[in-house]
Parts: structure tokens; sequence; C-alpha cells
């Protein structure tokens, strides 16, 4: 298989058109609620951080709050401030480094293999099915990716001298991933020129000092987090967390939350499968995972052109799998960061075969996907019983069509093309039909859409029904009760409003006690999605009710 590649056969002149598209993709997730649980989680502790004006001490769930670290936590509370409480500015700075990190992969990829490949890396990260959900159900993986690929890069620039400015440059984008993941950031981002350094003998790498100027920064950067940890954990050794007194959040931060959850030791516990990450990569790098597995299989087998530098990225990828696959802590969204690595290895196969017939191949396989695609979607429009399926059908049928009548025999270009019109059929369908679907039942934000902005001060709280997109949305605090006689407690001190079960609701009005039921809204956990909530004849079956009560006389309670 040879690597010649014929200058018509890159997608250079599309490139900016397609990215402009790929970027507008990603748009309307930022208008959307955000999705329980973690998001909405994370959106409520830096919704407390505005209201209470508490910068160090992180509160989830009522009370203090330990397991990621600040910055993700700082960075949307400076976006309220600046934008108001709202999902679009929560979004917004997870976004807006998302596309720093694009131009990084850029940097990054044209230096370690060359312009085309750069381009072309950046289309695939653009829609690849999980870096996209991630600007949408925004965790810490935006933040966290850009910081790796933006601190690589910048290392890069130390290895080659370029610039005296990369040092502190990498020790800053180092210390973010720091503070947003934790101290494990520095080993993915270590690892691939440790074993680049081992690959090319070059062991006078290990003592450069300008590699532990970079890390002395970083760690002197990481500082912040560090103070917070203490001032609201290591200070207050009575704070019970994780059901003890006496937690230190410093040993949290170094020890239990990275290799605590590699070994299963920690405070929070999983059960993996060292398989996990295979096959969910599979459908998390949608469209092209057909392209990544080829090219893996040409970088192993078939690769000439062993370039030892290129193992910055190569060992980085393959390590975060190894960690990844081997701990016993999981989540899908964690494979995120190896994202632009695996667009690289991807974009080069695809550019290495341009000149090969076996590319034609891949195009009846991306058409096979697309066409796979479209009539998928179809079916779960009118299995769900969505209102606009018909709207949504004549859009896929249309981006169908489209696809399959791009005015070129470029076939890289008809490849591309394929790709972007299946992730266009699928991300029409998830933000403008499926999401807005799911949506209406995350209880929590309907409930407080019925609390006028006005009157953030009076008290509000949940009892028996706990809802992060209720305290997010509700405009002000929100207090959890968790017991009988704090709820009798909490209604007189009237008015006051109360989200809670229909069964609770029931009760306190069979007691005789006054108030007005504002709103009834069904329920159902949407991140765990079941046949029967999808099947409209079943649906109604496995809703909950849930209600917001306003308790607005004096009268005393007893309940």
């Amino acid at each position: 298989m040879r690597i010649t590649v014929l200058r018509d056969q890159s997608t250079r002149g599309y490139f900016p058109w397609m990215l402009a598209f790929g970027i507008l993709l990603n748009l309307p997730g930022l208008w959307l609620d955000i999705m329980e649980p973690d998001g909405a989680l994370y959106a409520t502790i830096a919704k407390h951080i505005v209201l209470s004006g508490d910068w160090i001490n992180l509160i989830g769930d009522g009370h203090d709050w330990l397991d990621k670290p600040h910055l993700p936590f700082w960075i949307a509370a400076a976006s309220f401030k600046l934008l108001g409480i709202t999902s679009f500015a929560y979004k917004l700075p997870a976004f807006i480094c998302w596309l720093i990190g694009l131009r990084y992969i850029y940097l990054t990829a044209s230096y370690l293999f060359k312009s085309d490949v750069a381009k072309l890396s950046v289309l695939i990260y653009v829609v690849a099915l999980h870096s996209v959900l991630a600007n949408f159900d925004v965790r810490a993986e935006p933040y966290l990716t850009t910081c790796i690929i933006a601190a690589i890069w910048h290392l890069l620039g130390i290895y080659t001298g370029k610039n005296w400015s990369h040092i502190p440059a990498s020790a800053f984008f180092m210390a973010c991933a720091v503070m947003v993941k934790g101290i494990f950031a520095l080993v993915i981002i270590g690892s691939g020129w440790v074993i680049f350094w081992i690959l090319s003998k070059k062991w006078e790498q290990f003592t450069n000092y300008k590699w532990w100027v970079a890390l002395g920064l970083c760690l002197t950067f990481i500082l912040p987090e560090l103070l917070s940890l203490y001032v609201q954990f290591d200070m207050h050794p009575e704070k019970i967390v994780f059901g003890k007194t006496h937690v230190s959040g410093l040993r949290f931060f170094f020890w239990d939350s990275q290799f605590g959850r590699f070994f299963n030791t920690g405070p929070i516990k999983g059960k993996g499968d060292v398989f996990f990450f295979l096959h969910t990569t599979l459908w998390a790098f949608l469209p092209w995972s057909v392209g990544l597995i080829g090219g893996l299989v040409y970088l192993i087998g078939y690769e000439k052109q062993f370039i030892q530098i290129r193992w910055v990225i190569y060992g980085c990828a393959l390590v975060s799998f190894i960690i990844f696959s081997l701990s016993r802590f999981q989540l899908p969204h964690y494979i995120i960061i190896v994202f632009p690595y695996l667009s690289m290895i991807t974009a080069h196969y695809f550019l290495s075969i341009a000149a090969h017939p076996v590319l034609k191949y891949f195009v009846w396989m991306q058409t096979g996907l697309l066409l796979a695609t479209g009539l998928l979607i179809i079916a779960l429009l009118y299995s769900t019983g969505i209102n606009t399926a018909v709207l949504a059908t004549a859009v896929t049928i249309i981006i169908v069509i489209a696809a399959n009548t791009v005015p070129t025999e470029n076939l890289l270009v008809k490849l591309v093309c394929k790709g972007y019109a299946t992730a266009a059929i699928i991300y029409v369908f998830l933000f403008f039909f499926f999401y807005p679907f799911l949506l209406k039942y995350q209880s929590g934000r309907r409930a407080a859409a019925h609390i006028p902005a006005s009157e953030s001060l009076i008290p509000t709280a949940a009892y028996k029904s706990f809802s992060y997109t209720f305290e997010f949305y509700a405009p002000g605090n929100v207090r959890l009760i968790n017991q009988r006689k704090e709820l009798a407690q909490y209604l007189n001190n009237r008015p006051c409003y109360l989200y809670t079960t229909r069964q609770i609701a029931d009760s306190i009005q069979h007691a005789g006690i006054e108030m007005e039921i504002l709103a009834r809204v069904d329920h159902f956990h949407i991140t765990k999605l079941k046949k029967d909530f999808l099947t409209p004849k079943s649906r109604r079956g496995v809703l909950e009710a849930r209600c917001l009560l306003y308790f607005g006389s004096k009268h005393l309670v007893k309940y």
C-alpha cells in the first residue's frame, strides 16, 4: 500500500466551508436545557458560588462537595456573573474552549504530519459523536481535552526550542488540566513524551531543565486549587464527608480522586469492564469509526514512515486508553480526551490511501452508514410518536439526497461529505426533535418555570423528590429537606414553594394544609431510556408525577 498523495485528493478547498458547517452543527445544543444528573449538578454548584459569593467552598447536594477540582465551576460561575444564570451561560465557556482546542489540534497535526492531515483531523474531530454531545451535555471534558492538546503543543514548542514563551504556556495548560480533572492529567500528558524519549533513546531529555521548569510552574499555578481544598476541608476536620470526619481535601486531590479510583480503593468506587472503551469508541467516534479501525490497522501493520516524534500523541492515546480500560470507574465520556489523536490517526490514514483504490470502499461504507442512520432515525421518529416526525423525516431525506449528489469526483471529499451528512442527520434529529421531546420529562426544569424570577427571595425547597434541574432553574437557592419534622418547620415559614411527589402533595392536602398546586408535571429519568418509555402506548405507565406547591397562608402547620 503506497503512501503517495495526489494534490487533488485532499479536502483543502472545501475545508473552511466544512469546518463552518461542522461548528454550526454543534451550536443548537447550547440553547437546550441542561441535562441531569452531572451537567445539572455542576451547574448548581456554579450557581451556588454566584449566589453565595463563596468561591472556595463547593456545595453540592446541600453539603460540602468533594469530587472534581474547582476550575470548571469557577469558569461557569464567572460566565453566570457576566451573562446571568442560564443554560447558555453554563455551556458557552466550554464551547469557546472547544473552539480553542480546534486550533491546537490543527497546530499539533500540522507539525507532526502536514497541513492536509491537520485540516482533515479538525474536520473529523468537529463532528465526532461524543465530541458534539460533550458540547451539549457539558461536564469537564471540553475543558480537559483542550487543555491536554494545548499543553502537548506547547511542550512541542519547548522541545524544538522555538520560543521561551512555550514554557509558561505549557505549564499554564497543564495546570488547567489538573484543576479540571486532577493530577492524573499530568500522567496523560507526559506519557507520550516518556515513550518518545525511550524509543528515540533521548535519555538526556529526562534531565533537561526546561521540562522541570515547566513542571515546577505547573505546580505553582495549581496553588489556588490546593489552597481552596485546604481551606474547605483540611482546616475543618469536623466536617462529615463520605460519611466520616477528618477527610483531607489535599489527599483526595492527589490520591483518592485519581489513583484511588484506578485501584478502586477510594471513597468513590466503580465496576469496570476491560473491554468497555473498545465498544464505546466504536459508537462514540461515529461517523468515523470504520476509518479509525483502518487507521489503527495501517499504523500497526503498514505504516513505513516510523516517525518517532509522533509517539507524543500515539503514546498519550495508548496510555489513556489502557488507564481507562483497567480502571474500575468507567464512563463513556472519558474517551473524549483521546479524540484529537484518534482524529489525526484517521485523517493520516485517509490521506495515505487517497490515491489508492481502497478509498472507494470506504466511500461505499460511509454511504451505507448514511443510509442506515437515516432509516434508523426515521424508525425512531415514528416509534416514539414525536409530533414533528413528518418534518424530521423530510429533513433526513433531503440530507441523504444532497450528500449523494455532491458534484465532485474527489473520493476523499465524497467520503467526508457523506460523513458530515451522517452527522447532520444525527444532530438535527437530536437537537431539534429528540432532545426537546426528552427534556419535557425533566420535571424539575418544568416545575421551576412556574416560579417567577421576581420571587427569588421566597423560600424554595424540595422534599422526597430531588432534582438538579429544579435546583438550578429555580430563581433562588433551593433547600433540600430530608425529614418530615424538618418539612413541618419549613412550611411554617410562609410564603414558600415546595417541589415534591404527587403522593406527598396528596398527603399534605388530606392533612388540611392550605396550599396551591402550581404545577403537575410528568417525570422520567431521561438519561436511562427504556423501551416502555419510548413506546407511546406504554409511556404513561412508566411516568411519575411531580408537583410544585405554593403555601401562602400564615397558619401554623402540624404535619
